[in-house]
């Protein structure tokens, strides 16, 4: 039997995200890649999010694995195969570097990653940028070299000042190497000139290439130079090898790396294919799955749970009911193997198997046909299957006499129901949908099929068993009548079950239809309901700016104008009062010219002299004069200035209510109660200096009864003060001894 992951297209899975990993070492763990342990699936998915957050490039480890491989068999290995390899651990060492302060898991696989430090020492000590073995690589090495570089350029020299005292017989003025020996080209027939070894010939015989006898034992003591420094070099470079093999950190490296490798695969994965990370729980729960293999997928969304533990998928031909069964077997696979799944969410129990019977599958050796084949996978699900299992069946009951197919299947399903199991089965027979119809433990479901254009729109719809649309198609394409009434007339029970099918789901789209538009209608009401929420706030915050505004210019203006009072008063004190008050009434002028005259409705029935009630204040008082928009009342023994706008008349009948509120300092009475003896003093230094540079000559002070310490000190200051002529009490009908009547000197 096939394996389930073939069955499911797992392996083209793999192949996807084989191409995302950079290194040989990802590739074949990513075409490896297979179920897991939960504990691991889930580490692995904790991984690809952390990847996804966190962009990274893994070294190429390719060839540093091969390089390792080869120097654990005893090879020796070339210069640039060992620079190779040096730089590939530089570069995971600085991978290492870069994700250990994430401090998560990335940075504990990145901790696997091993210093190398001998190695990569050993190896930028005896290799240049070009893996070339430098001289320093060892005192030999050096030696040899040094020998070898003045011995070349003599011999170089020797040949050039020969050539050059026989012109005649040199073919080219160059020297060249034959056989590792240095040679000059000369003419054939002028040999004679130049004694020395044939070392070889042009093709063409016109050249010789002879070693001159003045040159060799110098070539011969080159050539010996030669054989050492090979001999050094090679040395040097399998202890090279030998070091790169005996390091104990290497496997930790390429394991960590590959696994780096595979992780950011996965994230890449997600992002081309837009996946999501599962969440393990007891049910499965796939909202807006698609089939990840499939271009331009249309989405579904399904449940199993302990109520609904199989759902019974019927409808037409290539109505996507097999690719929807890939989906779900997918999801599990994937999360299982540590991927993400295609779905915008998704939560997956843990399967302990997953049975499939998907396709057909014919053994010609055993001679079973395609429906033995499907009972061989069924009897093992029915005897295998627990209810931790996942099935997925397609096409149940096919292959074989409807009637017997049914009868077999529904007894199939009552097996699995019984047994706890939870999954997907595809079916066309119609016996099937009427035992699943509202049955416990299992749901009709459909797939839609767009009458109109005669093709399957892949959307499943669950609650409804889905139809085969064969005699509505054939009515579509016009056959006769007569044909398809004499067909509906010999179905099963008169085609009554079609017909019910038909009804249903006029009906269904009907309500959703009607679903859609409330929606519809929702959204608006709830889009107008923000912009009212938005523009109520915009509002708000305008009308705050606006006090705020208003505030500061209030506050400016007063801020000036007691600076200006304060600088009236050391005016008065030193220039005299009427200069003081000449500008105190034309600064009162200005203020009343600055304030705007605007020509406001007034509310009618308001008259001076007429009792009113200030509604923003909630206190009743007498109306004392109207001007234009503002209003001048007397609240007790208060006046103050309101909106007009803001009073309402009262009838003649309505008493005016008591007020606690306290009345504020005028320039002919001051009101002293409530004040400590410090602070009335002061009010009264005041009034007396604004009463002299008014030109006033009485002033009262309103100081109460009480146990008269107030008046007491009062009185005391009084006599001290030189602009005070007298004082007595106020009449009894003007408050007695509660009341100081002050007359200023002239």
């Amino acid at each position: 039997m096939r394996d389930v992951l073939e069955v499911l297209e797992f392996p083209k899975v793999r192949a996807l995200l084989a191409e995302r990993a950079k290194t040989p070492l990802g590739q074949r763990l990513a075409l490896a890649l297979a179920p897991l342990s939960q504990e691991e699936a889930e580490r692995r998915h904790q991984l690809t999010q952390e990847a996804l957050a966190y962009p990274y490039a893994p070294p190429e480890a390719g060839t540093l694995e091969e390089a390792y491989q080869k120097a654990r068999g005893g090879a020796r290995l070339s210069g640039l195969e060992l620079l190779r390899a040096a730089q590939a651990l530089e570069e995971a060492i600085a991978l290492k570097e870069e994700l250990l302060p994430l401090q998560n898991l990335l940075s504990q696989v990145a901790a696997g990653i091993g210093d190398h430090g001998a190695f990569l020492a050993k190896v930028r000590k005896a290799l240049d940028e070009e893996g070339a073995v430098r001289d320093e690589a060892s005192p030999k090495l050096f030696a040899i070299r040094r020998e070898l570089k003045p011995l070349r350029q003599q011999i170089l020299d020797k040949l050039y000042a020969l050539m050059d005292r026989h012109p005649e017989a040199i073919q080219d003025r160059f020297v060249t190497l034959r056989r590792e020996r240095y040679c000059i080209p000369v003419r054939a027939g002028m040999a004679q000139r130049i004694p020395g070894l044939l070392l070889d010939e042009s093709e063409s015989g016109a050249t010789l290439f002879i070693e001159p006898l003045s040159v060799v034992k110098l070539n011969n003591r080159l050539q010996a130079l030669r054989l050492q420094e090979e001999e050094e070099v090679n040395r040097i470079l399998r202890e090279l090898s030998e070091a790169l093999a005996a390091d104990e950190e290497l496997p930790g490296t390429l394991k960590a790396l590959g696994l780096l490798d595979l992780v950011q695969a996965q994230a890449a994965l997600a992002r081309d294919l837009r996946l999501t990370r599962p969440r393990f729980g007891e049910a499965y729960e796939l909202f807006q799955a698609f089939h990840p293999l499939i271009p331009n997928p249309v989405p579904n969304s399904l449940a199993l749970d302990g109520e609904r533990r199989l759902i019974l998928i019927s409808g037409p031909n290539m109505g996507g009911k097999t690719a929807l069964l890939k989906t779900l077997g997918l999801a599990v696979l994937m999360a299982q193997s540590g991927l993400f799944v295609a779905a915008k969410k998704a939560t997956l129990a843990w399967p302990d198997r997953v049975f499939a019977d998907i396709g057909d599958e014919q053994s010609l050796q055993e001679n079973l046909s395609t429906f033995a084949g499907h009972l061989r996978r069924l009897k093992e699900m029915l005897e295998s299957a627990t209810a931790q299992s996942l099935v997925l069946i397609d096409e149940l009951g096919s292959g074989t006499d409807p009637e017997e197919g049914a009868a077999l299947s529904q007894a199939i399903l009552e097996a699995l129901l019984e047994k706890g199991v939870k999954g997907l089965v595809t079916t066309h027979l119609s016996p099937l949908k009427a035992f699943a119809q509202g049955r416990t433990g299992i749901q009709n479901a459909s797939m839609r099929f767009d009458l109109e254009g005669l093709r399957p729109t892949y959307e499943l719809v669950l609650g409804v068993p889905g139809r085969s649309y064969a005699l509505a198609i054939a009515r579509r394409l016009s056959l006769p009548e007569a044909v398809l009434k004499r067909a509906e007339s010999l179905l099963p029970q008169g085609g009554r079950l079609e017909a019910l099918l038909e009804e249903l789901e006029a009906e269904r789209l009907r309500l959703e239809e009607e679903r859609s538009q409330l929606l519809s209608q929702m959204a608006q009401v709830e889009a107008l309901r923000k912009r009212l929420e938005e523009r109520e706030a915009r509002f708000e915050e305008e009308r705050q700016e606006r006090l705020k505004a208003l505030e500061e210019e209030i506050r400016q203006k007063l801020l000036k104008v007691e600076a200006e009072l304060k600088a009236l008063k050391e005016k008065a004190k030193t220039q005299g009062k009427k200069d003081a008050l000449r500008e105190l009434l034309a600064l009162r002028e200005r203020y009343a010219r600055a304030t705007p005259k605007v020509a406001l409705e007034v509310p009618r029935g308001l008259e001076a002299g007429q009792m009113v009630e200030i509604t923003s204040l909630k206190r009743q008082g007498r109306l004392l004069e109207l001007r234009g928009e503002e209003a001048l009342v007397q609240v007790g023994p208060v006046k103050m200035t309101v909106k007009a706008k803001e009073l309402t008349p009262l009838k003649a009948q309505e008493t005016p209510k008591a007020i606690g509120l306290k009345p504020r300092r005028e320039v002919k009475e001051v009101d002293l109660r409530g004040l400590t003896v410090e602070e009335a003093l002061l009010e009264v230094d005041s009034a007396l200096e604004e009463a002299r540079a008014l030109g006033l000559t009485t002033l009262r002070l309103l100081h109460g009864k009480g146990t008269g310490a107030l008046r007491q000190a009062i009185r005391e200051a009084l006599r001290r003060d030189k602009r005070v002529e007298t004082f007595a009490d106020a009449p009894p009908h003007e408050g007695g001894h509660g009341v100081t009547v002050v007359v200023l000197k002239g």
